[in-house]
This record gives structure tokens, sequence and C-alpha cells, in this order.
């Protein structure tokens, strides 16, 4: 790609929570010419009016493999659901799992060469949480690709307005922000325009090899 003109991003689940944040930032960012921003349905009309802005509808379980907007300077990936939200085990890890790794491999397919994803604090293959254990398989799947440039940024919980309803995590954010002082830096909450903020330096910078971008190290890069 031509280094003289703006970069191409690639944003993958841009309709949630860091998605929109990273959006946002990367609309506004000149060092960014053209964003593609696959989603299951239009995204608001906050964003679809810039014109440097591709919104494609995609089903995530049949994703069109020779799309050319899978080459791209850098891809970063929100795209994440709940087990509620899923309904059962298999269909959180179907998109947890089987969407972003379908993705990272289309894009890697198509010549792109670094990839943001946003993890979570606590990822391992080896966890006793299903729920970290699922990210930490994926982080896995990613680290295989080849990527030059693979970051994986994993958040504690997450502090910011959500379209969707989670009792549970309104109240772990209630009760981090209420006892935040005591709270090891580590397991506060980080707000998601910093998750958003530290993905898009990570894939414009895109240092070589595999990084790990902790919770309590996400902030204090901005």
């Amino acid at each position: 790609m031509d280094d003289n003109k703006g970069k191409t991003l690639l944003v993958l689940g841009g309709s949630g929570l860091v998605g929109m944040e990273i959006l946002r930032q990367a609309l506004a960012n000149p060092a960014i010419s053209r964003v593609i921003a696959p989603t299951r349905s239009p995204l608001s009309m906050a964003v679809r009016h810039f014109a440097h802005l591709e919104n494609p509808q995609v089903d995530f379980s049949a994703l069109p493999e020779n799309a050319d907007w899978w080459q791209a300077d850098a891809a970063v990936c929100a795209l994440g659901t709940t087990r509620q939200q899923a309904g059962s085990r298999d269909a959180f890890r179907a998109v947890d799992r089987g969407y972003v790794t379908a993705c990272a491999r289309h894009a890697r397919r198509a010549g792109t060469r670094t990839f943001v994803l946003n993890s979570s604090l606590g990822a391992s293959p080896r966890s006793g949480s299903f729920y970290l254990r699922v990210k930490g398989e994926v982080e896995q799947d990613l680290t295989s690709m080849d990527f030059r440039s693979l970051t994986l940024v994993r958040p504690s919980l997450l502090d910011g307005a959500r379209s969707q309803d989670r009792p549970a995590e309104l109240v772990g954010l209630l009760l981090s922000r209420t006892f935040k002082p005591v709270i090891p830096k580590r397991l506060r909450a980080v707000r998601a325009s910093d998750v958003a903020a530290a993905m898009l330096q990570a894939a414009l910078m895109a240092p070589s090899g595999r990084h790990v971008i902790e919770s309590d190290a996400i902030a204090r890069r901005h």
C-alpha cells in the first residue's frame, strides 16, 4: 500500500461499546483515509455521514471470503457478546472465537498484516472461567496466524454507556467506582474510549511481533 496515502483501517465489531469509540476516533484521525466497518445492521447516522466510511452489511456466520475490503493496513477487532445474550456456551464461543478467527483469517489471507484484538483481563486457555478460557483460545488462534504485528488489549471492566442492559456489569461498575481508591489498578474499570485509543494507537504504530497491553497500562498510554 502507498505510504504517502492515509491508512485503511478495518474495524470489526463497530456497533459495540468499544467498536463505536474506535470508529469515532478513527474517523477523526487524519492519518486514516478509509475506514471499513462490516456490521450486521447499518451503523447509526452519527457516523454514516462520513464519506470515507464504508459499512457493508454482512452475515458473520457466512462471511464473504473474497470481498476486497478484507485488505487493509490494519484490522482492529472488538467483536464480542455475552453468554446471556448468546443464549448458550456454544453460541458464545461461535461469536467470540469463531467470528473473530474467521475475520482474522480472511484479513490475513487478503494481505492485512496488523491485527489488534480487544480481549479481556485474565484471558488464558487454561482459565477455570469459561469466558476467559474462550478469550485465551482466540488469542492463541490469532498468534498462530503469522501477523507481522499482533496486539492483544486486555481491559478489565469497561466503563461506558452500552446499548444493551447488562445488570451484572452495572453492579460491578458501581462497585469499581465506589471503591476505586482501594482496588488494585489492574482490576479497576477502564473507559471504553481509552481502550479504543490504545487499540487505534497499536494499529497505526504496528509494532513488529506479539504484544499484550494489560488493563492497568491502558489509560497510562494516553
